[in-house]
């Protein structure tokens, strides 16, 4: 450091040690910034920095003059006083029944930057991960509650999983991400991305799927191959098994694992009190 009163180099500490003069202290970083996960691949449209951490993660979107990103309703934490939001049913009234057999809202929200650049601040319902995902042409198959936000250019629709989905207690349907430009998926927990090379096979808990390559066949099976008791004692019951190649994103962490560790601790009618207990009534 160089001292502003008399020019010695390499002074340190508090006071100049040739003038005696105090030091100014070099700039702290803002306290109130949360550290960047991750930000805009390179040749990427859409611009965002993933910040929080991978437990309670948000999408910082940075969106230009005229653009828009269109995000699940409810996800916006905040934004700039000149971005424009619009509430509409998705691919109509059709659009809106298949999102709603997702277990998903009805509406989605489209952000739109006017008389200016802007930003958007959204972030998921439950604490977990946020990663941004280049589609570049394929297509993924998206569980319905990781679906964050995507590009106005990639097509979102709903495709049936068969009872495969229904079998796995993670429902009929996901959602389909197709075409050119960036998805932001969320997860309950971090998000964990796997390739999957061709002729190899990856197994994966059915409740901490997030989202995988649509043209990967998957089948839902028993946790052990040596028979339903022992699936059933190993506390996995049925996992999904997907055959490269491909990708598979992963959560680590599973909500329904969570309500079921939380259960015995709720009183019950027999207890009294019910629920006002907890908040002591």
């Amino acid at each position: 450091m160089t001292c502003p009163s008399c020019g010695a180099e390499g002074a340190a500490g508090a006071f100049c040690s040739a003038c005696g003069a105090r030091l100014a202290p070099a700039p702290a970083a803002a306290a109130h910034d949360a550290p960047v996960l991750a930000t805009t691949s390179a040749g990427a449209a859409l611009r965002y920095q993933l910040v929080g951490g991978n437990a309670f993660a948000s999408a910082r979107v940075e969106l230009s003059p005229g653009q828009s990103i269109r995000a699940e309703a409810g996800a916006m934490v905040a934004m700039s006083g000149n971005v424009d939001l619009q509430a509409q049913l998705q691919g109509g009234v059709v659009g809106a029944l298949k999102r709603m057999v997702t277990r998903e809202s009805l509406f989605v929200s489209t952000f739109t930057a006017t008389n200016g650049a802007g930003e958007v601040i959204l972030a998921p319902a439950v604490p977990g991960d946020v990663i941004g995902v280049e589609l570049g042409g394929r297509a993924l198959l998206v569980q319905s509650s990781s679906w964050l936000a995507s590009e106005l250019e990639v097509r979102l629709d709903t495709e049936f999983a068969g009872f495969r989905g229904l079998f796995a207690g993670e429902g009929l349907f996901f959602i389909r991400a197709s075409g050119e430009g960036t998805i932001l998926l969320s997860s309950f927990g971090a998000i964990v991305r796997r390739a999957i090379p061709a002729g190899a096979r990856y197994v994966v808990d059915t409740g901490h799927v997030v989202a995988f390559d649509a043209r990967m066949p998957f089948e839902v099976r028993k946790a052990s191959r040596r028979g339903w008791m022992r699936s059933l004692l190993s506390g996995e019951a049925l996992v999904a098994e997907f055959a490269g190649p491909g990708e598979v994103w992963l959560q680590t962490r599973n909500l329904r694992s969570l309500a079921g560790a939380l259960f015995p601790f709720f009183p019950t009618q027999q207890q009294g009190g019910g629920l006002g207990q907890l908040f002591g009534d």
